[in-house]
């Protein structure tokens, strides 16, 4: 019953904060703070599903400074979990086939998304180089979740060399989000599904002694490690999970 009452609660609330973000991103479409601010609204959904959500941001990770963000992608959790952990001025890579989704597509774009064409290897590219020159310009940040698809349960999956060639090609650092494990873990019948905690791990600097494919290894390794360390310390704090 707790979980239905849940999905009601949610979806009126989803039409009401998206309509309330198509309004401000009219008023100001693709402002460099956008994503940031919607973020922030999507998040406080977390509270309908009993989810605390906990960032901790690196004091060496600057205000105003263009960074590659990489994150981990589990499912659709996301959308009330580590997007909270999107910075002031950064924008996301995503397929272009969600502009076709009622209201959320329009607003995606909206918000200033960078949208790709996954299907046409020729157009992708472009779009890098578009968004390369993007970073330089406006001096945004990028946001990529570079197993390209949600986990599911599978662990972190291997990574796309996309965020790591943009990396090296415009010289700006990345930037490592890692979230706590959510799946089969938020159970919409229990009142209190416990914490998410969330990392953004001090920015790492990519120089050419690796090519883009061992970059995206050696940080895959590293988030891999600490995604495991966060479990661990979620474990332990809800014994339940």
């Amino acid at each position: 019953m707790l979980a239905v009452i849940r999905c009601v609660i949610i979806f009126f609330y989803f039409l009401m904060i998206n309509f309330f973000l198509i309004l401000v991103c009219l008023f100001r479409p693709f402002h460099r703070n956008n994503v940031h601010m919607a973020g922030q609204v999507y998040a406080s959904m977390s509270r309908f599903i009993g989810v605390k959500i906990i960032v901790r941001c690196s004091p060496e990770v600057k205000q105003d400074v263009p960074y590659v963000f990489i994150a981990n992608h589990q499912n659709s959790y996301d959308l009330l979990t580590i997007c909270k952990a999107a910075l002031p001025g950064v924008v996301t890579i995503g397929k272009k086939s969600l502009k076709w989704i009622p209201v959320f597509g329009q607003l995606y774009w909206l918000t200033g998304n960078i949208m790709i064409d996954r299907k046409n290897s020729g157009k992708a590219r472009d779009t890098l180089s578009l968004t390369a020159e993007k970073i330089r310009e406006r001096r945004l940040s990028v946001w990529f979740f570079p197993e390209g698809t949600r986990s599911y349960g599978r662990g972190l999956l291997p990574f796309k060399t996309g965020a790591f060639r943009l990396a090296l090609d415009t010289d700006e650092q990345i930037v490592m989000v890692c979230a706590s494990d959510t799946h089969k873990t938020i159970k919409l019948n229990r009142w209190n599904n416990g914490e998410v905690v969330i990392d953004i791990l001090p920015p790492i600097t990519l120089d050419k002694s690796k090519s883009a494919k061992q970059w995206a290894e050696h940080c895959h390794g590293l988030m891999q490690q600490h995604i495991e360390k966060l479990n661990v310390e979620v474990a332990q704090c809800d014994p339940t999970r």
